[in-house]
């Protein structure tokens, strides 16, 4: 096998994919900016220092007037741009702070407003106005400079990497979440799902593609170049998103396996020995990874779009199928139980627990009668390789994912484990949880090691959708409500 390392050509990271972005967007703008008529005639130092920090406010102030034609205007905006793409990464949380703050709504002027709409009572003409004004006055003058930025070639993808940054840096900063918000509405506006494009990406496809195919995979990283020729191999299919404001950039990435019933271990799936089977044979389309390529994207929904995209292509190209459904990961559950187990105050176990379970679990632990803690027993590293010790941590473990999928809820209504909001959001069913399914480090300490089955039933996707959308009910198989009642 070969690991994709330093020694691999070309292999990408999301890191380098992105430097290699910023280097390509500063080519891209180089011919459309005009330093020599920007207020900053150098570039800047990459900390943005105070003396550079005013200059640039200058510069924003410079963007926003309307002096000049169309081409005055893409070159200030495309000369704000390439200071962006100069700085470092506090430079760059310094220039999105001056966005913030000095271009952020006037309140003033809002107040003024507000009390001519309040004075204007009645008199249709005079409130129809000031409720113009009001508008006017409510859009921050920092939108404007993002839809410059936008019209600029790469703009969207410029924007969406510089939303990526934001969401990290907006958690302990009001003003910066703030432009975030913005930043999303203004990114919803402009992306219209209805001209995403769906291509299937095969081993035959662009380096240059399959380079962001192994950088961008999210769910069971692809570690050498033979992994990712086995995903592409005829019993498998892989596609991906596109949009024409980011043609060259996969927005979402789905992979599928064509298999004999529904998958329940992700090693068996993607053991690259196993053979190949006849997708002509198969019955069941198995969506073992659905990856956001753009974190800067997050919010803006298109993986529904996907998969039933996807569905009608596998259906078309394959009659024997009959049954869709995933091999997902639960990335919540052990921190959801770990938190569980640490609430202070009370006896966590003695309510995750049944009497039945603690008294297996202490037979084989080895303790007789005496309590046992599934917090220590689950601290083990090695507790997969104990049979007995596996055995009788299974089903409790099993009916508390079970519980965890199905019964915990946001303060929104909303199925507390992402992936299972996700695919629930879409219409699926909760089927199936499977034991030792993912026993890789990451599966491990995501969800002790299981992994669930969402089944698409396509007769049923529909109500199922509204059903959860909703009432916030989730379906469920039979063999989960089993679960649940313990």
């Amino acid at each position: 096998m070969t690991e994709l390392t330093t020694r691999e050509p070309e292999v990408a990271t999301r890191d380098s994919l992105l430097n290699r972005t910023m280097q390509n967007l500063r080519e891209a703008w180089r011919e459309v900016a005009d330093w020599r008529g920007g207020l900053l005639s150098t570039t800047p130092s990459p900390n943005l220092p105070d003396k550079d920090a005013e200059a640039l406010k200058a510069q924003m102030r410079d963007c926003l007037e309307t002096r000049g034609g169309e081409v005055s205007a893409r070159a200030r905006a495309a000369n704000l741009g390439r200071i962006y793409l100069s700085l470092n990464a506090k430079g760059r949380k310094r220039f999105l702070k001056i966005l913030a703050t000095e271009f952020d709504i006037d309140h003033k002027a809002v107040d003024k407003v507000v009390a001519k709409l309040q004075q204007a009572g009645d008199k249709a003409e005079e409130r129809a106005k000031a409720e113009r004004a009001l508008r006017q006055a409510l859009q921050p003058p920092r939108g404007r400079l993002l839809a410059q930025l936008n019209a600029l070639p790469e703009g969207f993808h410029f924007l969406v990497d510089l939303r990526a940054e934001l969401l990290e840096w907006r958690k302990d900063d009001p003003a910066l979440a703030a432009l975030e918000r913005d930043l999303l509405s203004l990114l919803v506006s402009w992306f219209d799902v209805g001209f995403l494009e769906l291509r299937r990406i095969t081993w035959d496809s662009p380096a240059s593609l399959l380079e962001k195919m192994i950088a961008y995979e999210a769910v069971h990283p692809i570690k050498s170049w033979d992994d990712l020729k086995n995903r592409l191999s005829s019993d498998r299919r892989c596609f991906a998103f596109f949009h024409p404001r980011m043609a060259n950039e996969p927005l979402i990435i789905v992979q599928v396996a064509l298999v004999h019933g529904i998958a329940d271990n992700v090693h068996t799936l993607l053991d690259e020995a196993a053979p190949v089977l006849d997708p002509n044979t198969a019955d069941t389309a198995i969506f073992y990874s659905i990856s956001n390529a753009h974190e800067g994207l997050a919010g803006i929904s298109f993986g529904n779009f996907l998969i039933k995209r996807v569905v009608d292509e596998l259906i078309t190209e394959f009659k024997n199928l009959k049954t869709f459904a995933t091999l997902s990961p639960i990335p919540g559950f052990r921190n959801w139980l770990d938190g569980k187990l640490n609430e202070p105050g009370k006896d966590a176990e003695a309510e995750l627990l049944t009497p039945a379970d603690r008294k297996a679990l202490a037979t084989v632990a080895g303790t007789g009668a005496e309590p046992v803690s599934l917090k220590t027993l689950l601290q083990a590293s090695d507790w997969t390789e104990k049979p007995e010790l596996a055995k009788a941590l299974k089903h409790p473990l099993q009916r508390l994912c079970a519980r965890y999928l199905a019964k915990e809820k946001r303060e929104s209504g909303t199925a507390y484990d992402r992936v299972a909001h996700f695919h629930l959001s879409n219409g699926s069913r909760i089927e199936r949880l499977n034991w030792l399914a993912d026993t890789s480090s990451k599966g491990m300490g995501q969800s002790v090691g299981m992994m669930v089955n969402y089944l698409y039933k396509l007769d049923d996707i529909e109500a199922n959708h509204e059903a959860y959308r909703g009432e916030g009910k989730v379906m469920t198989s039979s063999t989960i409500r089993s679960l649940l009642k313990g």
